[in-house]
């Protein structure tokens, strides 16, 4: 045979599971899009097209809603970890799992005192609206024995409109840029995490409690640090996190760095005194990084596009 089979793996992507959960009047929502992929014993289907080692990707779509029903959706890692774990203990052929989870997060609406004509607005708990900051990522993992949790965010866009500086840099013919010393700094954050829970040996961290103080230790180290480039605001947030959350290993950002320019009123007889821009969305400066525990090593993907 002139070739051989070399990685693959198989399942059903972006499954949209929305999981209501009614205390009396007060409903709470998941909304989760869950992306199955198996491997293991497949060379055969590839070879002689023999499904006799295929669990059909229909099937895996309908253990997304089953478990969603069974079990509930605690967070979007544990409902990922229950997946994950049924798939390669369940059937011998699969031998590990991976499964990565989109969560969109809903917010309460908050109603007015009065009463309305049909229902006392006291009574209203569930009516919600979409948050917009960010969508909560998780990939989770598992080949029979280890467990890797990796977890995060993107699209949270954050903006800092002063303590940002950018001068001392590299000069060369094509240079054009004028050093900065007061500037705006803005970045769509796109962030992944490691837990170093991997057995089932280990206590499990607190999934949800985890991800807020993560989310927040970012933030504060955004908004704390007085940037001399968007590196080091980057290197502060990676760091923040893994002295504050014991539970994380390793953390690594894709930061789009969104230009503001200064925009020239000069024409009009105008001073602008660091006061209008121009908010250009492309070219953007792309800043990447790992930051580490010391003594860890790095296991997320260099490049995040597809995690």
């Amino acid at each position: 045979m002139p070739t051989i089979l070399g990685q693959n793996q198989y399942g059903k992507a972006e499954n949209r599971v929305v999981k209501i959960t009614r205390d009396g009047a007060t409903h709470h929502i998941k909304d989760l899009n869950v992306s199955i992929a198996l491997s293991g014993d497949m060379e055969e289907v590839h070879y002689s097209g023999s499904n006799a080692n295929v669990l059909p990707t229909d099937t895996t779509k309908n253990t997304v809603f089953a478990f969603a029903k069974e079990y509930g959706i605690e967070s979007a890692e544990q409902f990922g970890i229950h997946l994950a774990r049924h798939f390669v203990t369940s059937q011998e052929p699969i031998h590990r799992a991976r499964i990565r989870i989109e969560e969109y997060a809903w917010e309460r609406i908050e109603t007015s005192d009065a009463n309305s004509k049909f229902i006392g607005a006291d009574d209203v708990k569930h009516s919600f609206v979409r948050k917009g900051q960010e969508v909560r990522l998780t990939q989770i993992t598992y080949d029979g024995e280890k467990w890797e949790v990796i977890s995060g965010l993107k699209d949270l866009v954050v903006m800092n409109s002063t303590n940002s500086e950018f001068w001392g840099y590299v000069k060369d013919k094509y240079t054009t840029l004028q050093e900065a010393y007061d500037r705006i700094l803005a970045t769509q954050v796109s962030g992944r995490w490691r837990f170093n829970w991997t057995d089932d040996a280990q206590k499990m961290p607190n999934w949800e409690k985890s991800y807020e103080q993560v989310k927040k230790h970012m933030l504060h180290a955004f908004a704390e640090t007085y940037s001399l480039s968007l590196q080091q605001t980057m290197y502060q947030m990676g760091s923040r996190i893994i002295n504050n959350r014991s539970e994380i290993d390793e953390v690594r950002f894709s930061l789009p760095n969104k230009h503001h320019f200064l925009v020239d009123l000069e024409p009009f007889g105008l001073k602008n005194d660091n006061e209008v821009y121009f908010a250009a969305d492309r070219p953007y400066g792309l800043i990447e990084a790992t930051i580490l525990r010391d003594g860890c090593e790095a296991r997320i993907p260099v490049d995040m596009t597809n995690l």
